[in-house]
């Protein structure tokens, strides 16, 4: 692949072309590199030259060590882009067109930070961050107050459901019991009546 299809194959994969922070780093990816040359020279590492001139890594990490082979870099050569020897780990510039590998490199992140990364960007401006933070905050609340009333008016349904039983059940038994005191009254006035007959006889 050339530099820019492998630089758009790591962001899609969540990382970005690897920086070498240290020896022990360069040891390590050449101690891997070894492993594919049968497949491939060189593989492809986040260091460019900008506009300017100057050269920098892809994940903004300090260029605070380098490897380059013999005669590299060379200064007339700002379109260029680095590839490390799958062979001997050194460095060295090529026309970015090349076809090689690539080497992607992950950040660690702890899980619980990982919410909190996709709404922030750790690169912005602070006040741009804290933007991010409230517009969160705020997105949260909104869904705990939908929350909220749902689990509210779930339990006032019920317990106007309830009520309306306990009510519906008590009219029944009103009904019911107005239903046998009418019969008794009923049953009481005959009973007067027969009373009212025997004495007038």
């Amino acid at each position: 692949m050339s530099w820019a299809q492998s630089v758009t194959q790591c962001v899609q994969s969540g990382g970005t072309l690897a920086s070498v922070e240290d020896v022990a780093e360069s040891n390590f990816l050449v101690e891997h590199a070894d492993l594919f040359t049968s497949k491939t020279s060189g593989f492809w590492i986040g260091i460019y030259r900008n506009v300017n001139g100057q050269l920098l890594w892809q994940d903004n990490s300090a260029l605070d060590f380098v490897n380059w082979g013999e005669g590299q870099p060379s200064e007339d050569q700002l379109d260029y882009c680095v590839e490390l020897s799958a062979f001997s780990g050194y460095w060295s510039i090529l026309p970015c067109s090349s076809q090689k590998g690539f080497i992607c490199k992950k950040p660690k992140i702890h899980p619980l930070l990982f919410a909190l990364c996709l709404f922030t960007d750790v690169k912005k401006e602070k006040a741009h961050g804290h933007m991010n933070m409230w517009i969160l905050l705020t997105l949260v609340l909104v869904i705990l107050l939908g929350m909220g009333f749902m689990i509210y008016f779930l339990f006032k349904i019920k317990t106007q459901s309830a009520t309306e039983r306990e009510a519906r059940r008590r009219s029944t038994l009103i009904e019911y019991s107005c239903v046998l005191t009418g019969k008794d009254d009923e049953n009481d006035s005959v009973n007067n009546k027969e009373k009212n007959e025997h004495s007038i006889v």
